[in-house]
């Protein structure tokens, strides 16, 4: 056993991801005091009432964890319990306020208060580790931050929710829709009573905003990101979308161009060629692209007790070993904000699904309403005839301005032999 000075840490939330922490701390004490060169010290916990079953022999416990910031002997507080401000932003900030480190798996509070928690570590002299923010297991800050520091990365995207991913592999695995798999995902746990922060892409848009500021050195920006969920795919998109040759997934992506940054969550359609049509389940990946290593691929559980307790002590590892980084990679000083590319101006292809009423001139009109805009078509799907019914069309076009692909859906939506609003879902170009 090491007689090294322990690190002493405090942990606040002892919900599945602060079991599954003090449960690793406890399980693996002699291989980690091994590694980091000193015993990793769980001394303090805090949570509403006492968990039972948790090793907590000898750990001072508290049911108030401002309390427990503001007056116990650590040396790290390790933050767990969730939300953008409140409780767990007010204890942050105590423990910066004191001089000590902060590990969390708050993307949120990283989202909207980082560059700001930022600046305090660096002031009074702590650090603050986030590897469990985004992607659960999946070690993705510590790629960005140290193992593609020599690159200019230009594009980070990936699956990012574990929830949406579960449904649209769902959907497409059994043909169901939408909402029969969303209520079977909040019976079975994988989805929250109210899924909103999960299915409209919130989820997705606060870890995209924490990957562009460590990509692109710039300020954490989540007003920037803009958010589309998965609510209006259905069972039908997802068959065609596996006749055209992709896998539907939720995507977030955020890239850099001589127009700007741009960071955006959308369902996309995937070619099967590529790494993230394969990525099903509650599985989460991510893909990096930097101008000297190329393209490189992560893969993992993006959530549950034990793969984040993994990344939230991957960081109390590094404050063991004595060692930390700047929040972002570099000093807040060096955070460059960087222009937004114009919204209009990103360029896709796309597929299109029509219901329309089966009548003489439909295609015609179909045609003109996308030559006015010049978008062209690459491909159409009909199959029979119902002429007391609508019936689907599928149409891929190439790519083009989204601008141009709206005002096209415009045309498209005031036609009278369209039904329904069209439902236009981007064909990522990978």
């Amino acid at each position: 056993m090491s007689t090294a000075t322990p690190l002493k840490i405090a942990v606040a939330g002892l919900g599945t991801v602060g079991g599954g922490t003090v449960q690793l701390l406890h399980d693996h004490a002699a291989l980690l005091a091994e590694r980091a060169g000193r015993p990793l010290a769980l001394v303090a916990a805090a949570a509403l009432e006492k968990p039972a079953g948790l090793p907590l022999d000898g750990v001072a416990f508290h049911r108030d964890a401002r309390t427990m910031a503001g007056e116990a002997d650590y040396d790290v507080l390790v933050e767990l319990i969730g939300g953008a401000d409140g409780i767990a932003l007010d204890i942050v900030r105590t423990a910066l306020e004191r001089g000590k480190s902060v590990v969390t798996a708050n993307k949120a509070m990283i989202a909207h208060h980082g560059v700001a928690l930022a600046t305090l570590a660096e002031v009074k002299g702590g650090a603050i580790g986030f590897e469990a923010s985004v992607g659960g297991g999946i070690p993705i800050i510590k790629s960005l931050r140290e193992g593609l520091a020599g690159n200019r990365v230009g594009k980070v995207m990936g699956i990012l929710n574990g929830t949406c991913n579960y449904i649209l592999t769902t959907m497409r695995s059994q043909g169901r829709d939408f909402a029969d798999v969303l209520a079977e995902a909040q019976t079975l746990g994988y989805a929250e009573a109210d899924p909103t922060f999960d299915i409209d892409g919130i989820d997705t848009a606060h870890k995209l905003a924490i990957l562009a500021a460590l990509a692109f050195s710039m300020p954490v920006d989540i007003g920037a990101v803009q958010a589309e969920g998965i609510r209006h795919v259905s069972a039908l998109d997802i068959q065609y979308a596996d006749e055209l040759g992709y896998r539907i997934k939720l995507l977030g992506v955020a890239s850099l161009s001589e127009a700007g940054v741009e960071t955006r969550v959308y369902p996309a359609m995937v070619p099967l060629s590529f790494p993230l049509a394969h990525v099903d389940g509650v599985f989460n990946a991510i893909v990096t692209e930097g101008d000297f290593v190329g393209r490189t691929v992560l893969e993992g559980r993006g959530a549950g007790a034990r793969p984040t307790a993994s990344a939230v002590v991957s960081d109390l590892m590094d404050l063991a070993r004595g060692r930390s980084l700047p929040t972002f990679g570099v000093k807040v000083a060096a955070l460059a904000p960087r222009p937004q590319a114009p919204a209009g101006a990103h360029r896709s292809a796309f597929y299109i699904r029509l219901m329309v009423r089966d009548e003489p001139g439909v295609f015609a009109d179909i045609a003109a309403a996308l030559r006015d805009e010049q978008v062209s078509m690459e491909q159409v799907i009909q199959r029979g005839r119902a002429p007391s019914e609508t019936v689907p069309v599928v149409m891929t076009v190439h790519e083009t301005d989204e601008a141009a692909m709206l005002r096209a859906v415009e045309r498209l939506t005031r036609l009278s032999s369209v039904a329904e609003p069209p439902r236009l879902i981007r064909i990522e170009a990978l």
